[in-house]
């Protein structure tokens, strides 16, 4: 029976640093294949700033043509088919039903999802009934479920996610060397990351007219999406400085110090 990873995802976009995981675990014969499940709906996550699902689709496809083992790694569509929100539990459960005869499915994922994974749906079905195998990622240890996955210790790490990435294109900056050649070449040709300029004018511009709370905060959402925490603390205190009781201003600042207390414990324990 063929063993198959299943490796799920919004691969918005799909980088090197995904493929180089799938290339590892072919190579370290764990499994006979990898297949790259592109999730059109994260139920975690927020979905405004996901690309087109066909595009994400297309370009995984080109990823994996452009892999190591093209006939090993491959794409599929099966959540654009099945009810939205895309739950894994739901797509294993389809997958299982329907193709258990002939493979045996284990799921990829990353050391990041593991203090989020009791929030899945029926998470203890896919921890009891499948086998999880855990890559490293920077930040995150692998502290829970120790008895019911595999933590790979010698994957291949990576500094940059998705999000860099786009937040790289919108401040202007190159992805060049992030994602493979072909799925940059498809970026640029579908016009899919362009910079973000007229964004930040247009949000200041507001500011300088108005100077209201809601003009700050909307601002401050935008530096919080593009990462720039320091700019997005400030746009909120500022707000609060308008409107003391704002809520939203109030919660961005409680997030922002867990993020910058989390990411920078030098700044904080010197």
């Amino acid at each position: 029976m063929r063993h198959v990873f299943l490796y799920f995802g919004s691969f918005n976009p799909i980088h090197k640093g995904h493929m180089a995981l799938a290339e590892h675990v072919i190579e370290k014969g764990l499994c006979d294949g990898v297949i790259f499940i592109v999730s059109p709906q994260n139920p975690l996550k927020e979905a405004d700033d996901l690309m087109p699902e066909l595009a994400r689709f297309e370009m995984v496809e080109t990823a994996c043509r452009e892999s190591k083992y093209p006939e090993a790694i491959q794409v599929s569509a099966i959540e654009f088919l099945l009810d939205k929100p895309s739950y894994t539990i739901d797509t294993l459960r389809y997958l299982s039903k329907n193709h258990g005869h002939e493979m045996r499915f284990s799921v990829l994922m990353g050391a990041d999802i593991i203090p989020q994974l009791d929030q899945w749906k029926d998470y203890r079905e896919l921890l009891d009934n499948y086998d999880i195998y855990v890559y490293p990622r920077t930040g995150y240890a692998v502290d829970r479920y120790l008895d019911r996955i595999t933590y790979l210790a010698d994957a291949p790490t990576f500094e940059y996610s998705s999000t860099d990435i786009r937040n790289r294109a919108a401040r202007g900056e190159s992805i060049d060397g992030l994602v493979s050649d072909g799925v940059a070449k498809y970026i640029a040709s579908h016009g899919l990351l362009k910079k973000s300029v007229d964004e930040r004018e247009l949000l200041d511009r507001r500011i300088a007219d108005e100077a209201s709370a809601a003009a700050y905060i909307e601002r401050g959402r935008y530096f919080y999406r593009c990462n720039e925490w320091g700019n997005a603390l400030n746009d909120f205190n500022a707000a609060l400085k308008i409107e003391s009781d704002n809520r939203e201003a109030g919660e961005f600042v409680k997030m922002i110090g867990e993020i910058l207390e989390f990411r920078y414990k030098d700044i904080y324990n010197p």
